[in-house]
C-alpha cells in the first residue's frame, strides 16, 4: 500500500541542498541565514546601548505575553490532552523506526539524557527560589490567596509543580513524538519542518521550510546562551557564597569558558560516549543530593511530598482556567512566560529526545516523556520547596530576602541552614555545571542536524563550531551587558514562542494524519 505521507513519494533526497566545504556539510539557505542573523544581532548589542535593546525586547515580550496569554494557556492544555489520548488510542503501540527495530540506549540512560535536555539547570535555580516566591508573593500569589498564610503555603508547592510538570511535559512530548515518528517511519529528515509535510506537501522544501528551521535554530541558540549566562551568574554566586569571592565578569566568563570547554570535548566523543556518560554522572549527583538533603529533614521532606502532590491534582484545573480568573497578575509574570519559555526550547529539546528514541513505542515515549521527568520533579520539589517554606514559616535564615533580591542565591542559603551546608553547596555548583554541560552539547548536537539539513550525523568540526558560538554569544552578552544583556536575550528567546506555540496545535493535526497512514500500512 502507497503510503503519501512518506519520503519516498515526496521531491525531495536527505541534503540535496547542502554544501560541503571547509569539512563542513551545511544546508545551504539555513546555516547561512541564521549565522548571518545572530552575527547581526551581536553587532546590534555591540553598536547600541544595552538599555536599549533591553526595553525594546521587554516591551515585545510584554506585549505577546498580555495579548496572548489565551493562547499559551489553551494550547497547553490542549497538549496535555492530545498526549493522554494518544496513550490510550491504538496508535501507542506503533514503534518508532518499525516493528523489528531496538533501542540504541538502555532505558536509564535514554531517561538521563531527556531529563537532563529537557530540565536543564532550571530546576536548580528556580527550585527554591519559585516556591518561595509564590508563598511571599512576589508578583501576588497564585488563584490570589492571602500571601505567608498557610493556604499560600500549601498552594505554592502545587504551583510550581504546575510549571514544572505535565503541561511543559507534553509540549516536549508532542514535538518529539512528531519528529521522531516522521524520521524513523516516514524516512524524512530530523528538521522541525519535517512534521509539516502533511500539510505543505513539497512546499516543506522550499522558503517556507526554511523559515521554520531557521527560527528553530535562532530559537535554540539564543535559549541555550541565555540559560549559559543564567548558569554562569548561580555558579559564580554560589562561589562568592562559598569562598567569598567577589562576583564579577571575570568569575562568570571563567565559568561560562569551563562549561563550553566540557561541552565541546563531550560533543567530539558523541552521544554514546559524551552526552550519555554525562547525562547518567548528572543524575546520580542529582540523586545522591536530593536523598541526602531529604534524610536530614526527613520529617519535613514525608509531609511535603504527599502535600505537593495533593495541591498539584486539586488545583491544576484552576490554574488551567483560561478566562475568569483573579490572579492575572501571577499568572502573566509566572504561568505565560514559563509556557514561552518551554515552547521555545521546545525545538530543541523536542529534537534531541527525537534523536534518542528510535525502538520506543508511542506509548513508552509519551508515558516516559510526560509521567517519569513530571514524578522526579515532584519529588524534587517537595523536599527544596517544602523545606524553604519550612524555614520562612520557622523564621530561618534570610531566605525570603534573598529570593526578593537575587533568585540564584536561594539553593545556596537553603543548604546553609542544613549540616554539612558548604559541602552540600559544592556539591551544588558542581551539579550546575555538569546539567548544562548536557544541555550544551545535546543542542549543539540539535542545531547540527537542523542547519544540515536533517542529517542525524555531522562533521565533527561543525559540533565544535556551533558549542564555540554558544559560549562565545554568552561570554559577549556578559562582557558588554552583563545581567541586562542576558535577559533581554532571555526575553527575545522567549518572543519566538508565539509562532511557535501556533506551529505546536498544528503539528499535533499533522501528526495524526501521518498515523493513520502507518495504522493503516
Amino acid at each position: 500500500m502507497t503510503d503519501k505521507y512518506s519520503i519516498d513519494n515526496a521531491n525531495y533526497t536527505v541534503g540535496q541542498d547542502n554544501i560541503k566545504k571547509w569539512g563542513f556539510d551545511i544546508h545551504g539557505p539555513v546555516f547561512i541565514v541564521s549565522f548571518a542573523l545572530i552575527v547581526l544581532f551581536l553587532l546590534l548589542t555591540l553598536s547600541f546601548e544595552t538599555n536599549s535593546i533591553q526595553t525594546a525586547l521587554l516591551n515585545l515580550r510584554q506585549y505577546i505575553v498580555e495579548t496572548f496569554d489565551w493562547l499559551f494557556v489553551s494550547s497547553t492544555n490542549v497538549c496535555v490532552i492530545f498526549c493522554f489520548i494518544l496513550i490510550l488510542s491504538p496508535y501507542s503501540k506503533i514503534r518508532l523506526g518499525g516493528k523489528n527495530v531496538t533501542s540504541d540506549y538502555s532505558f536509564f540512560s535514554w531517561l538521563s539524557m531527556l531529563f537532563a535536555a529537557g530540565t536543564g539547570v532550571g530546576l536548580m535555580f528556580w527550585g527554591v527560589a519559585e516556591p518561595v516566591a509564590h508563598f511571599i508573593g512576589w508578583y501576588e500569589t497564585p488563584l490570589n490567596v492571602t500571601a505567608n498564610s498557610d493556604e499560600a503555603a500549601h498552594l505554592a508547592l502545587g504551583a510550581t509543580m504546575y510549571h514544572w510538570g505535565l503541561h511543559p511535559w507534553s509540549i516536549y512530548a508532542v514535538v518529539s513524538l512528531s519528529l521522531a515518528f516522521f524520521t524513523y517511519n516516514k524516512g524524512f529528515p530530523l528538521a522541525i519542518r519535517s512534521v509539516f509535510y502533511p500539510l505543505l506537501g513539497d512546499k516543506t522544501w522550499g522558503w517556507i521550510g526554511h523559515l521554520i528551521d531557521i527560527l528553530a535554530t535562532l530559537a535554540t541558540i539564543f535559549g541555550l546562551a541565555t540559560s549559559l549566562g543564567l548558569a554562569a551568574q548561580q555558579t559564580a554566586s554560589g562561589i562568592n557564597h562559598i569562598f567569598n569571592l567577589r562576583i564579577n565578569i571575570e568569575l562568570q566568563a571563567f565559568s561560562v569558558i569551563i562549561m563550553t570547554f566540557l561541552a565541546i570535548i563531550s560533543v567530539v566523543f558523541g552521544i554514546k560516549s559524551g552526552v550519555r556518560i554525562i547525562s547518567n554522572i548528572n543524575i546520580i549527583i542529582a540523586f545522591i543530593l536530593l536523598v541526602f538533603v531529604a534524610l536530614m529533614v526527613y520529617i519535613v521532606s514525608l509531609v511535603s511530598i504527599p502535600e505537593t502532590l495533593i495541591s498539584y491534582i486539586t488545583n491544576i484545573i484552576p490554574l488551567s482556567k483560561v478566562y475568569g480568573r483573579s490572579d492575572e497578575t501571577w499568572l502573566q509574570h509566572w504561568t505565560i512566560p514559563y509556557w514561552a519559555w518551554w515552547i521555545s526550547w521546545s525545538p530543541f529539546v523536542g529534537t534531541f529526545i527525537a534523536r534518542i528514541s528510535k525502538g520506543r513505542t508511542i506509548r513508552q515515549l509519551i508515558i516516559s516523556v510526560l509521567l517519569i521527568p513530571s514524578s522526579v520533579t515532584l519529588i524534587w520539589i517537595s523536599v527544596f520547596g517544602g523545606i524553604a517554606i519550612n524555614q520562612l514559616q520557622s523564621d530561618i535564615g534570610i531566605l525570603g530576602k534573598t529570593v526578593l533580591s537575587n533568585a540564584s542565591l536561594a539553593m545556596f542559603e537553603l543548604l546553609d541552614s542544613l549540616p554539612f551546608g558548604t559541602v552540600l553547596s559544592s556539591m551544588t555548583i558542581v551539579l550546575i555545571l555538569v546539567f548544562f554541560i548536557t544541555s550544551l552539547d545535546s543542542g549543539s548536537l540539535v542545531i547540527d542536524s537542523i542547519t544540515s539539513g536533517g542529517k542525524v550525523h555531522v562533521p565533527i568540526r561543525q559540533k565544535v563550531f556551533w558549542t564555540f558560538l554558544e559560549g562565545t554569544i554568552a561570554m559577549i552578552l556578559l562582557w558588554i551587558g552583563g545581567n541586562k544583556a542576558v535577559h533581554a536575550l532571555q526575553a527575545g528567546a522567549i518572543s519566538t514562542a508565539l509562532p511557535f506555540n501556533c506551529m505546536l496545535l498544528i503539528m499535533c493535526i499533522s501528526l495524526v494524519m501521518a498515523i493513520k497512514t502507518e495504522q493503516k500500512k
